[in-house]
């Protein structure tokens, strides 16, 4: 079995440091024009709160995992705690690390979680399943009160290939996997996943499962819960093993319970997904549109007809004027309009009908190509936009991201609500973006992102941004959202998109699986 060498996420940044980079000098020169240069160096060193667990609740971890796998040092748990969204790195960089959890076990195995679970149940301990860390919407940050102790059901040891079917074209991985682990194993198999998230780099199998995650190549290859096919479960009350058959009509689909729950109703030890031969050719490349508007008529037209690239994506004309769909230029010289990323990643062939298919359709519509230059640079980049916020926040910007998603009908009201929700919320000088991050037939996502002048109390700041936004996104009928989660921020609203019947349909799925609540108490259900 393959074992891989992984860094760990800087407790107070994204990702691993020595993969930062200082802002470019034209994006430096911006902020200081737009904003000042303010700078706000981290805190040097965060304390943990002292952990209160009784000698023999930790034994009884330990005869279940192994004693160097109960791990309760400060640096563990310093790794363990929280998210990543901006809210988190800021409580962190102010020295607040407060919701560490008090011990951090890694169990190696469905049998090992499910027995990590009895002894939660038996001593009233809250479990927070955690993956790569990479949660922007405080789905890592359980409601402690009540409970003995918040255990992290830390997954890093599960991280397997455990079977491969190549006439199916399925393949089972473990949940421990970070996105390059299990594409690195498949590719061994000569298949591919091709789920691409921004988090690509840190999140992993379980994580992506549990959140219906979206990639940047979803247009191609389907949303990750497009991708499941199966499902094995720990849950208080036993094992759940879903997923017989490519499809049927056996009642409801209970894989869609356990899809999106967030470790609220079990933890997830395997996931059996539908893969793909690996591609012989990634081609991708820009093209330039006149507005928004005609942007996404564009991709409308394309989905409609059948016709979507692996991957197309479109910024408005804020978005391109500072060019953050390539990082490393931001504060480049821009032409103006909207730019347009296509991908096609297949055979030669295919690939090449594809594309002369898409550009005959984008060129009759009023689309300028700009050859391949601007996407290789989006993908050289696409997953360096964490790291840009981190320097951000080092010079006193502000810098977060939120999405939904509605039909087509409903774009142009729900981008301009939302928009000026954050605009008005934020004040004057503040930078609102978006990009069309996900197509449908019937719809598309919203990707939005702000940048402003840290204030005084940036958390406040924030919510008061974020509460804006969601109340605009629900007043106009669209979802709280698109490919982040509920978590804890959104669960406010949750139950204004699906009802008070919908809601309790969730507590009783709650009740039901996981009867004292020990599941990641306070995250998802209403």
């Amino acid at each position: 079995m393959t074992r891989f060498v992984q860094s760990e996420m800087h407790p107070q940044r994204w990702g691993d440091p020595e993969a930062a980079t200082a802002l470019p000098e034209a994006a430096r020169g911006l902020i200081e024009m737009a904003f000042g240069i303010d700078e706000r160096p981290a805190a040097a060193s965060v304390a943990v709160p002292t952990a209160e667990l009784s000698a023999d609740l930790l034994d009884g971890l330990r005869a279940v995992v192994g004693e160097e796998h109960v791990l309760t040092d400060d640096a563990t748990r310093r790794l363990r705690t929280r998210g990543k969204s901006t809210p988190d790195l800021l409580r962190a960089r102010s020295g607040d690390l407060g919701d560490a959890p008090d011990v951090v076990v890694r169990p190696d195995g469905h049998e090992q979680v499910a027995a990590v679970l009895a002894l939660a149940v038996e001593h009233h301990l809250a479990v927070v399943p955690f993956g790569g860390g990479t949660s922007v919407t405080g789905g890592l940050v359980a409601r402690r009160e009540g409970y003995a102790g918040l255990v992290s059901l830390d997954l890093v040891r599960m991280k397997r290939l455990l079977a491969v079917d190549h006439v199916s074209m399925t393949a089972v991985l473990e949940p421990g996997l970070r996105g390059p682990e299990a594409e690195s194993l498949l590719a061994e198999e000569g298949l591919t996943l091709g789920h691409y998230p921004q988090s690509f780099e840190y999140a992993t199998i379980g994580g992506f499962a549990a959140t219906r995650s979206s990639g940047q190549s979803s247009a191609g290859y389907g949303r990750f819960d497009a991708l499941v096919v199966g499902l094995r479960v720990a849950t208080p009350r036993g094992e759940l093993v879903l997923g017989s058959a490519p499809a049927n009509a056996a009642g409801p689909d209970l894989r869609q319970l356990v899809l999106g729950s967030e470790g609220a109703f079990g933890v997830i030890t395997s996931v059996t997904v539908r893969v793909r031969r690996l591609p012989a050719e990634k081609v991708y490349e820009g093209w330039h549109w006149p507005s928004f508007e005609a942007g996404a008529d564009a991709m409308r037209t394309l989905a409609q007809s059948g016709l979507l690239p692996t991957v197309i994506r479109l910024s408005d004309e804020a978005e391109t004027a500072i060019n953050l769909a390539r990082p490393d230029e931001i504060g480049g010289a821009s032409s103006g309009g909207c730019l347009m990323i296509t991908g096609y990643e297949g055979e030669p062939a295919a690939n090449a009908a594809k594309r002369a298919a898409v550009t005959s359709v984008l060129e009759g519509l009023g689309g300028t190509g700009l050859g391949e230059e601007p996407g290789r640079a989006w993908a050289h980049g696409r997953f360096g936009a964490p790291y840009l916020r981190d320097s951000l926040l080092d010079v006193g910007v502000l810098v977060e991201t939120l999405e939904t998603a509605t039909f087509w009908s409903n774009r142009e009201r729900l981008y301009a609500d939302v928009k000026a929700a954050l605009e008005t919320t934020l004040g004057e000088g503040a930078l609102v973006l978006c990009h069309v991050s996900h197509v449908y037939e019937t719809g598309c996502s919203l990707y939005f992102t702000v940048a402003t002048k840290l204030g005084d109390d940036p958390l406040a700041q924030w919510h008061a941004a974020k509460v804006a936004a969601s109340d605009a996104m629900v007043a106009a009928g669209a979802t709280i959202t698109h490919h982040h989660a509920v978590g804890t921020d959104h669960r406010p609203w949750l139950t204004r998109e699906i009802g008070e019947l919908g809601a309790s349909v969730l507590r009783a799925v709650k009740a039901d699986l996981d009867p004292t609540g020990v599941l990641n108490p306070g995250v998802l259900i209403p």
